[in-house]
C-alpha cells in the first residue's frame, strides 16, 4: 500500500480550513495599523509574508517553524554521534527568510523561538554549540542581525528530550517599487532554484518511511548517492535572499516568486489569479526522492503533491529577463534554470507537468 502525507498525521485540508478562518479574523484588525503610520494592502493576506505600507516603504513579517525534522537529527545523533544541530538550526532560519523574500523584502532582524520540554536539552554542549553556531550562520547568509529569541521550558507540553524550533523576521521594502506584486502575465517563464533535498517540508512522511525500513536512517539512498538516508534528510537547506536581492539590484523585475515547501510543487499556483503553470524542463528527481518514492512506496502523484522533489525556489518573469534571471541565480550559487512558463486558459488554475503525466488543478490547493 502506498503511503501519502495524510498517512502521516498531516492533512493540509483541516489545516488550510483552520489558516481561513485565521486570515479571516485577522483582516478585521487591519484598521489598528493606522495609528502607527501603516496600512494593510489589500493583496498580502494569504501570502507567505504579511506586509505593511507607509507612505515611502513597505514593512514585512513572518513567522514559521522547522517542523519535525530535528527529530531526524535527534535520532541520527543518538545512533551515530553524527551532530546536525548547526544544519537543522540553519534550515530554521532558511524556512523564516525565503517566506519573507517572496514579496520582495529582504530580512532585517531574525528572532530564535526555541522551546523545550526539560532545560537540562541545553545541557548537552556539543549539541547546543551547534544549534547557536547555525542560527548565527543562518543569520549571516541571510544578510540579517540576530535580534533576539525565546527560550520556553514546556513541561507537559513539550516531550522532556524534545525541543520546538521557529522564529520571525521583519524585514522592508524600500523603495516600494520593489515590492513583488504577482504581476504575471501569459507567456512569463518560470525558473526553478534547485533545493538542496527534503529541506523543511514533508519530514512527518519521512520519519515514517524510517520506522518501516530495518536500517532506518542508516539505509543507503543509492542511485548514485552515497550518503545514508538520515544524512541526505539532514542537508541544510538553500537561503534564497541573495537570489532575490541581486535581482533587485540588477533592476531585473520578478513578477511573482514561490517558496515551494508545504503542498509540493502545487505550490506554483498559490497566486489567486488562474493561470496554467505548464513545467516543460522538470529534470529528475534527485536521488533522495527516488528512494522515498521506492521505499514508501509513494506514488508520483502523491510525492510532487507533498515535497520540493528538487525545487526549493520558483520566480515568474518575462520571457526576455529570463536568461539573465538564471545566470543571476547561477552567480549567488543556485542550480537554476528555465523550466517552463504561464500560460492564460480562462478561469483554468493548474500546475500541469506533461513529461510526468500530472496536473494539479486549483482546487488542490486552498491556501486563501
Amino acid at each position: 500500500m502506498s503511503l501519502s502525507y495524510e498517512s502521516s498525521g498531516v492533512n493540509y485540508d483541516q489545516l488550510d480550513a483552520f489558516k481561513r478562518a485565521c486570515q479571516r479574523a485577522a483582516r478585521t484588525t487591519a484598521p489598528l495599523l493606522t495609528k502607527h503610520g501603516y496600512a494593510e494592502p489589500s493583496s498580502t493576506r494569504g501570502e507567505s509574508c504579511y506586509l505593511m505600507e507607509a507612505a515611502d516603504h513597505y514593512l514585512a513579517h513572518v513567522e514559521e517553524g522547522l517542523g519535525t525534522k530535528n527529530l531526524v537529527a535527534d535520532a541520527v545523533y543518538a545512533q551515530t554521534g553524527k551532530n546536525f544541530y548547526r544544519e537543522i538550526s540553519i534550515d530554521t532560519v532558511a524556512t523564516i527568510v525565503n517566506d519573507l523574500i517572496t514579496c520582495g523584502a529582504l530580512p532585517i532582524s531574525v528572532a530564535m523561538h526555541a522551546a523545550v520540554g526539560e532545560s537540562a536539552w541545553f545541557t548537552d554542549e556539543a549539541r547546543m554549540q551547534a544549534l547557536v553556531e547555525g542560527w548565527a550562520a543562518g543569520c549571516r547568509k541571510a544578510g540579517a542581525v540576530w535580534g533576539g529569541g525565546e527560550t520556553p521550558t514546556l513541561r507537559g507540553i513539550v516531550n522532556s528530550n524534545a525541543i520546538v524550533l521557529a522564529g520571525s523576521a521583519v524585514g522592508k521594502i524600500q523603495p516600494k517599487s520593489l515590492r513583488i506584486t504577482g504581476d504575471v502575465r501569459d507567456g512569463d517563464s518560470i525558473i526553478f532554484l534547485a533545493s538542496t533535498g527534503v529541506q523543511t517540508n514533508g519530514l512527518s512522511l519521512c520519519r515514517l518511511i524510517a520506522e518501516k525500513l530495518p536500517l532506518g536512517y542508516q539505509t543507503p539512498i543509492g542511485h548514485g548517492d552515497s550518503r545514508t538516508y538520515g544524512e541526505a534528510l539532514l542537508a541544510a537547506s538553500a537561503i534564497y535572499v541573495d537570489f532575490v536581492g541581486r535581482c533587485q539590484e540588477a533592476g531585473l523585475k520578478l513578477n511573482y516568486v514561490s517558496h515551494v515547501t508545504g503542498h509540493g510543487w502545487r505550490k506554483l499556483m498559490r497566486l489567486d489569479e488562474p493561470f496554467v503553470y505548464e513545467i516543460t524542463e522538470p529534470r529528475a528527481a534527485p536521488a533522495l526522492f527516488k528512494f522515498l518514492m521506492e521505499a514508501g512506496p509513494i506514488t508520483l502523484r502523491e510525492a510532487y503533491a507533498t515535497f520540493n522533489m528538487g525545487i526549493g525556489f520558483a520566480a515568474y518573469v518575462a520571457p526576455e529577463l529570463a536568461s539573465a534571471v538564471v545566470s543571476v541565480a547561477k552567480a549567488c550559487g543556485h542550480e537554476a534554470w528555465i523550466a517552463g512558463h504561464v500560460k492564460k486558459a480562462g478561469d483554468k488554475k493548474a500546475v500541469v507537468i506533461p513529461s510526468l503525466g500530472l496536473e494539479y488543478d486549483g482546487s488542490t490547493l486552498q491556501v486563501r
